[in-house]
């Protein structure tokens, strides 16, 4: 019979989470991930397989929580939709003088999705989500009259989300802020109903 485990996995994917996300996929050994979880490589492997294992349990974490929060920050009254799809887009636009570790998703899709499948999957979900969470509020203020009523929810989401991608990766190459904002400022235009 096999003894119980006496250490809490999601805790455990989160530490190596942490490991994955500041050195890659393949610069990560087993040795860096044992010392950051505090387990023997004999409990990873029974608990995860394998560092591929453990990397994909780590990266879909990483995806179901910011999945979770982009819900949650979009999501909300109607009135205040529009206010949530403009502040949420401006949240992208980084301080250009502040550290940038950056994103896990971009990281682990550069470096692993042309060649794993399980990596391209999760990502392929989590933006699904994400485009939805952005539909259902371009929805919202449509609804509360804030967002034009011709336009697509599904393929305004769409939009969004490319916006949102590309405002990240310029972010990184340290593109001036005041164009990504300008950015922002065209992307809400093309929403705004008239008179809005």
């Amino acid at each position: 019979m096999a003894r119980p485990r006496t250490f809490d996995e999601p805790q455990v994917t989160r530490q190596a989470r942490e490991v994955f996300h500041d050195q890659g996929y393949a610069a990560t050994s087993v040795e860096h991930l044992t010392a950051a979880t505090g387990l023997s490589r004999s409990s990873l492997y029974g608990a995860f397989g394998d560092k591929h294992g453990l990397f994909l349990r780590a990266f879909a974490q990483y995806c179901d929580d910011h999945a979770a929060a982009i819900e949650h920050e979009l999501a909300g009254d109607p009135s205040g939709a529009r206010a949530r799809l403009e502040a949420h887009l401006r949240g992208k636009v980084s301080d250009p003088d502040a550290p940038r570790r950056g994103c896990l998703l971009a990281k682990a899709t550069a470096e692993l999705a042309g060649e794993d499948a399980d990596v391209a999957r999760t990502a392929t979900d989590f933006y699904a989500a994400y485009e939805r969470a952005l539909t259902a509020c371009v929805r919202d203020a449509q609804t509360a009259g804030d967002v034009r009523a011709d336009l697509d929810p599904a393929g305004a989401g769409a939009l969004l989300l490319s916006v949102l991608r590309g405002l990240e990766t310029l972010g990184r190459a340290r593109h001036p802020v005041a164009s990504l904002h300008a950015s922002v400022d065209s992307a809400m235009a093309l929403l705004a109903a008239p008179g809005r």
